[in-house]
C-alpha cells in the first residue's frame, strides 16, 4: 500500500474500531497481520514508539505467508506501523 493512501486510510478511521473496514485484496495479508500484532507496541517513556519486529517471524508461520511475499509483508507493516503512529501522536498533540 502506498504510504499516501495508507495515511488517507488511517487518517479517516474513527478513534472506536470499526465493525466494518474496507481493505484491497492485495493489502488483506498486511492488514491482517498487523491487527493480529495490535498488543506487540514496543512502549516508551512517552508511549509506544513501534511494533516488537521479533514476533513477525511467527506471525508469517501463523498466516502460512509465502518466502517471496515477506519482504512486500514487512514494508506494508512498516506503512501501517508509520501511520498509525503519526495519527496516534497528532491525536494527543492536536
Amino acid at each position: 500500500m502506498p504510504p499516501e493512501l495508507a495515511a488517507e486510510y488511517l487518517a479517516q478511521m474513527p478513534a472506536a474500531t470499526p465493525d466494518e473496514v474496507d481493505v484491497y485484496p492485495e493489502n488483506w495479508l498486511a492488514y491482517q497481520v498487523f491487527m493480529a500484532m495490535g498488543t506487540q507496541w514496543r512502549i516508551g517513556m512517552n508511549g509506544k514508539t513501534g511494533l516488537d519486529y521479533n514476533v513477525i517471524p511467527m506471525m508469517e508461520r501463523r498466516f502460512k505467508v509465502e518466502p517471496d511475499q515477506s519482504d512486500d509483508l514487512f514494508e506494508a507493516l512498516q506503512v501501517l506501523e508509520v501511520e498509525t503512529l503519526n495519527i496516534w501522536s497528532e491525536q494527543n498533540n492536536g
